[in-house]
């Protein structure tokens, strides 16, 4: 039985992690007039979009976030922007809507569950 001072192996070297997110619908100070109301919300695990039962979400609000959520799933620097800032407006400029996206956990991926191409050498040369 491993004392609890033994070192837990090292990860599998085609091993990465990303972040699950919580996409929610807050509300400002300005009217709300699209269809997603405060509260409203979906999480994203790896690569697949999660709604709770019988809640669908509008669709140009859902395009507008689409392309910062893989951003939002990598590790980043502190310094970052991506790290620290979560709020983002409807693409509706009428709309007083926003969303909030959080980090709510994370989760390992392999390589080759996730792809065919294979990695590149590990001598530090790209392909």
């Amino acid at each position: 039985m491993p004392s609890d001072s033994t070192p837990l192996p090292d990860p599998p070297h085609d091993a990465f992690t990303l972040h699950d997110l919580r996409v929610e619908v807050i509300a400002t100070d300005r009217p709300m007039v699209c269809n997603h109301p405060a509260g409203m919300s979906f999480e994203v695990s790896g690569e697949m979009l999660h709604f709770p039962d019988g809640q669908g979400f509008p669709l140009y609000p859902l395009a507008a976030l689409l392309p910062l959520l893989p951003a939002k799933q990598r590790p980043t620097h502190r310094n970052d922007w991506m790290t620290t800032d979560a709020d983002i407006a409807c693409p509706d400029p009428h709309c007083g809507g926003r969303f909030r996206i959080t980090r709510i956990g994370t989760r390992t991926f392999r390589h080759g569950e996730v792809t065919l191409v294979p990695l590149p050498p590990d001598d530090g040369t790209l392909t």
